[in-house]
């Protein structure tokens, strides 16, 4: 499967691909624009896109309106005391992916107590995982029933969350280290630009891929798209 991450995934839907969308706290959030405007920058460095958006959002009540089957919505929980509240509020077959590994909000997300939202209802309860998750926290989750593991966040610095190509080497130690799960399903991001990058994840073992800030490129997105969909044959 084709996953188009946020922001791209909230506004760009492509046959053949699903599309994730947010992520989404449980009360609104204003100041997106304003964050945007004052934080997106390019990151000559680390050869990515840098951001301090910090989960800018119109809230979990907008999502629950404007789903459909063909989207997963991404979830970040704030605080412990959410959790109850959020899972009673989406419906029971919403495919959801929790966003534990948000490098750019004020606090850490809740990692914890997860495993309510897991139901048989729902095709997609995905667990996003940070570039640098230690692998104590990975078994944890397996441990509560997840087995859906999209690898992986931006990476945290101190200019803000960073993403692009110098995401790959972690998303490969992770996937590495997923493998010895023989039941999980793992949705591989992070510096996806062209279908060589797809392949390299997918030989190491996911079984999905994502891509987001390719779409800052519409010729290298629109080349990875085409080569995705030969390859569906």
């Amino acid at each position: 499967m084709f996953f188009i991450g946020p922001p791209f995934g909230n506004y760009i839907y492509l046959p053949y691909t699903m599309q994730i969308k947010g992520s989404y706290t449980l009360e609104p959030r204003s100041g997106l624009f304003m964050q945007v405007i004052k934080t997106l920058r390019y990151d000559f460095n680390r050869n990515g896109w840098k951001n301090k958006i910090g989960l800018r959002n119109p809230g979990i009540n907008y999502a629950i309106e404007n789903y459909n089957d063909n989207h997963i919505v991404s979830i970040a929980v704030l605080d412990k005391t959410e959790i109850p509240i959020i899972e009673k509020k989406i419906p029971k077959n919403m495919n959801i992916e929790l966003n534990v590994s948000c490098p750019n909000a004020e606090k850490e997300m809740i990692n914890y107590d997860l495993d309510i939202f897991l139901n048989k209802q729902r095709e997609y309860c995905i667990i996003k995982l940070s570039p640098t998750c230690e692998t104590k926290l990975i078994d944890n989750y397996y441990k509560q029933g997840f087995r859906q593991f999209h690898c992986s966040n931006t990476l945290r610095t101190i200019h803000g969350g960073v993403s692009g190509v110098s995401l790959i080497p972690y998303t490969n130690n992770l996937i590495k280290y997923l493998k010895k799960y023989d039941d999980v399903e793992i949705i591989s991001g992070g510096g996806v630009r062209y279908y060589n990058d797809v392949l390299n994840y997918k030989n190491l073992g996911a079984n999905s891929f994502s891509a987001s800030t390719v779409f800052f490129n519409p010729f290298l997105a629109f080349n990875l798209y085409i080569n995705y969909l030969y390859n569906l044959k």
